[in-house]
């Protein structure tokens, strides 16, 4: 019988991690290190949302906060090319037509 190592993000826990294993598990610590620095990035990114965005509920700041923190290397490409952010949405509408 063979052993399998199982890595998941502190920041998730590990009962959501077992509700969701195929996004969560990770078969290497690189991947799961991966997933808790997005995890930080995006407490970072909510925290600055409801301090400067007024009225933002902490739901709204958390999903919001995730998806910049899942893309941040687009975030980072959009600096110096701001129409990268919606060249997705703009190919998928393209393809839809």
């Amino acid at each position: 019988m063979a052993v399998n190592a199982l890595y998941y993000s502190e920041r998730d826990g590990l009962d959501m991690a077992l509700k969701n294993p195929d996004t969560l598990l990770f078969s290497s610590k690189a991947d799961a290190d991966a997933r808790d620095k997005i995890l930080e990035l995006a407490e970072e990114i909510t925290q600055f949302l409801q301090a400067r965005v007024e009225g933002l509920d902490e739901a709204l700041a958390e999903q919001a906060a995730m998806a910049i923190a899942e893309e941040k290397e687009l975030f980072a490409r959009a600096l110096k090319k701001p129409s990268l952010l919606n060249q997705g949405a703009i190919d998928d509408d393209a393809a839809a037509s």
